[in-house]
Formats: structure tokens, sequence, C-alpha cells
């Protein structure tokens, strides 16, 4: 929600996606509405399911009206080694991280092209860029995210419209907290200090990246000043790629 909010602080309408309970996400919605007095509405497609995702970016056009910024950050994880690494969870997990995104830019790109202005936003990861043990189908994904959005980026320059990718080191959302739990429980040890090793390993700032921190990123790259950047792949992870 942290990109959510801070594009709806600067007036942005905003369609949200997303699985969860379903008072949960409608309290989101309506405190999201209510504290930047915008439209937030909510579109429960499954991004797994390749017909849903344009059928997405059709809701919101219908709903709220053109598409002018998209943020595509749908993630889903699983961890194993290559040779025990099941099918199933790589085909989602290529799917969700890597072909939902695909899906969803070629929806909308085509509307961007006609009003001559646009912003599209890949959250990928530092795992974009290098790699991790155990993780082969979440980092095939993220580096697959960071070709399309160069290969986006080179189809629309000079047209009004940018393409870029967010690399985010850890952040504290309910997938990397699964996984802290998880490594608490396998060595048996405390949540605190599975989550202070977790930093140690990678994030020598030894904090987590900020949803709020996202946010703001997110914002610039929809500004004027980031009118001529576009095909970057912007790390923000506490030091994790200066190592």
């Amino acid at each position: 929600m942290g990109i959510a909010r801070a594009l709806a602080a600067e007036g942005c309408a905003v369609m949200l996606n997303g699985f969860g309970e379903r008072e949960e996400i409608e309290r989101q919605r309506a405190e999201l509405a209510e504290a930047f007095d915008v439209k937030v509405l909510y579109s429960g497609g499954n991004l797994e399911q390749a017909g849903e995702c344009a059928d997405l970016i059709a809701d919101a056009e219908a709903r709220l009206g053109p598409v002018d910024i998209l943020v595509n950050n749908a993630g889903i994880q699983h961890v194993a080694p290559v040779e025990s690494f099941p099918i199933d969870r790589w085909d989602s997990i290529l799917a969700v991280n890597l072909t939902a995104a695909f899906l969803t830019i070629r929806r909308a790109l085509p509307a961007m092209r006609s009003r001559g202005w646009g912003r599209v936003i890949n959250i990928a990861s530092t795992h974009g860029l290098v790699a991790s043990p155990r993780k082969a189908a979440y980092v095939a994904a993220k580096h697959g995210l960071l070709g399309l959005t160069k290969v986006v980026a080179l189809e629309t320059a000079g047209e009004g419209i940018t393409c870029n990718a967010i690399c985010p080191g850890w952040v504290l959302t309910p997938l990397v907290q699964r996984q802290i739990d998880a490594r608490a429980a396998a060595e048996g040890v405390d949540v605190e200090r599975a989550t202070r090793e977790l930093l140690a390993e990678k994030q020598p700032s030894g904090r987590f990246t900020t949803v709020e921190q996202l946010g703001a990123l997110a914002v610039f790259l929809c500004s004027e000043a980031a009118s001529n950047l576009t095909g970057a792949c912007l790390p923000i992870d506490g030091g994790w790629l200066a190592q």
C-alpha cells in the first residue's frame, strides 16, 4: 500500500489489486480514499491468469478513466533447490512476477501512446540484478522483468512514456516475514535474531527499505524531473549491491 498511498497523496485515483481478507481490503481502500479525497477502487483479478491481467486494465479504464500510471507490484515466492523445485510453483511465480507485467503493459500501452504520456513502474528486486540460492524462479522472473523494462523503455522512447524498474532489497512485507519466521523455526532462534541475521547477510545498512521510501521513489519517477529517465533499474537496497 505504500506506493498506492504515495500516489494518492499526489491526487491520483487508484485501482488496487491483490489477495487478502475482503473486510481488510475494503478497510484499506476506504481509508485511502478518505485520507486523500481521491477515488480508490479495488479489482480482485488473479494475475496468475492471463486473461485477468488484461481485464484488470480494462476495469480500471472503465471505472476510473485512462490509465496514465501502471505499477506492476504483484509478487509471490517459493524457496527450494533447483533439482527439487516444484514445476507448478515455477509456473506460478513466472506467471505472477513476470508474465503478468508483460500482459498489463501490453494492454495499457496503446492508450498511453495515443495520449503521448505514460509511466510504467515495475517493482523488481535486488534479485533482478544478483542471485541467491534456492530462489530459482523468483530470481529468473525478476531478471526477466528488468529485461522487459528495458525493451519497453526503448520501444516508447521519445513518446512521452517512461518505463523504469525499482529494485528493493529487503522490505518487511508479509512475504519476507514468512521467510524470517521459517528461518527462525529452522535455526531454533527467535524472530528478532533471525531478522538481524537476514539483514546482516545482505543489507549493510542493517535496516529494511520501507514502503514509504518506495512510494516516494515511484512519485519521483512519475514527475517531470524524471521525464528523461527511462529503462533504469534503480536499487534501493541499503548497500546490498555495493559489496
